[in-house]
């Protein structure tokens, strides 16, 4: 399994950061490579990985449906089992930081990072996505745009959440953090400070 990840920065880090992609794109999109190496210059670990059916698109070139949520689960389980749970921090992109916020707890990992968490469908925000997260252990930091439609910040405010949990806000950003123009943001703006709360996250613990 190892040899398909893609790894950056010192195997002898303080800490590992393992990221999981979206729903959609992979593990080298240019949103998943950005944070990585961002965080990799700032002395971290970063090893990125896909799940089966990620992996399976990559060899077929045909495009597949996520796995259902106990194959995912299973891929996140065995990356963790061949790092050190003690010096590992988990997360991703979206459905990838998902999947790690359900499983954080049990793995004994010492941290979770989530870049954009589906706190519920789009257009549907009734259907929350957040049990879990009500009771959460681990130290953990989602890092959301202000106009995430599959949460936004008036949205989360309202929702009771473990006071593990840290959310920092990106100025008008959406699901991938990007801003509208008449903002006077810019993408890389965000992004870049996603990679500095990140930063700042991982070393606390």
């Amino acid at each position: 399994m190892t040899s398909d990840w893609l790894i950056d920065g010192p195997r002898s880090a303080k800490w590992t950061i393992a990221l999981a992609h979206g729903a959609g794109a992979a593990m080298d999109s240019e949103f998943m490579t950005c944070i990585a190496a961002g965080l990799a210059a700032r002395g971290f670990r970063v090893v990125r990985f896909e799940f089966p059916y990620m992996a399976e698109r990559r060899r077929s070139r045909k495009k597949k449906p996520p796995d259902r949520a106990p194959v995912l689960l299973a891929h996140w389980q065995e990356v963790i089992k061949q790092l050190e749970p003690r010096r590992l921090i988990i997360g991703g992109k979206s459905m990838g930081g998902r999947i790690a916020s359900m499983i954080a707890d049990d793995a004994g990992v010492a941290g979770l990072v989530c870049l954009g968490y589906p706190f519920h469908p789009t257009g549907k925000p009734d259907k929350l996505r957040i049990d879990h997260l009500q009771s959460l252990k681990t130290p953990a930091l989602i890092v959301q745009g202000e106009r995430d439609p599959f949460g936004n910040r008036h949205e989360v405010s309202d929702y009771k959440l473990s006071k593990s949990i840290r959310i920092a806000w990106l100025p008008d950003g959406d699901h991938n953090f990007k801003p509208r123009k008449a903002s006077g943001h810019i993408r890389q703006e965000n992004w870049t400070a996603a990679i500095e709360k990140v930063t700042e996250f991982s070393n606390s613990l």
